[in-house]
This record gives structure tokens, sequence and C-alpha cells, in this order.
């Protein structure tokens, strides 16, 4: 499945990265503790998270992460979504919870 199915399928909010939402989503990762993120999430990765600081583009990158959805209804700080796009990434949005999110997105990638 790719990052631009899942955001036709969950209505996600697209605030950067357009031209990489072709990039398939080999998975999920939901945390908020960057050092989680970096020595667990895999390449190819969609990352949930509630965090919008501009480290969040820095750790996607560096895990080559297929996107980072930003939950409960917040938005990226201008920081970060210059970075989100010099970097290119993906930065997606959504209203759900984490919780809600990623069960969405597990039921999605199982089925598709």
């Amino acid at each position: 499945m790719k990052v631009s199915d899942l955001v036709k399928e969950l209505e996600l909010t697209v605030f950067c990265g357009e031209e990489n939402l072709d990039a398939v989503v080999k998975g999920g990762y939901t945390s908020d503790l960057l050092s989680d993120v970096m020595g667990h999430m895999e390449e190819g990765m969609l990352w949930i998270t509630m965090q919008t600081h501009q480290n969040i583009v820095a750790v996607s990158t560096l895990k080559d992460a297929a996107a980072v959805l930003i939950v409960n209804g917040a938005s990226p700080d201008e920081e970060t979504l210059q970075k989100g796009i010099e970097e290119r990434v993906p930065l997606l949005g959504t209203p759900l919870s984490a919780f809600v999110v990623s069960g969405k997105i597990y039921q999605l990638l199982q089925n598709g």
C-alpha cells in the first residue's frame, strides 16, 4: 500500500512531501520517544506520533520512513514544515488519536 492510498482511505491532511506520496508503506511504528523510533523503526515504515518539532524530520530521514503521521489534530510548527519541505518528507495529519489511527492503518495494511 502506498502513502497516497492511506491519505485517501483515512482522509489525512498532507502538510508537505506530496512528491513522495507514492512511497510504499511496509509497516508502521507508533511512538513519541525519538530514541525509541531510532532504535526500532525500520525503513519504509509509517511513523505515527504526536510530536511536531523539527527533529521528527531528522529522525524520519535517518530511518528512511515512508511518511510521518501527526495525530490528535496537531500540525507541524513552521520550522518543522520548512524542514519537511527541504527534505521532501511527507508530513501528514489526522484528528484521530494514535491508538485509533494505528488500528485503522494496521487493518488497511493487512487487507491490502
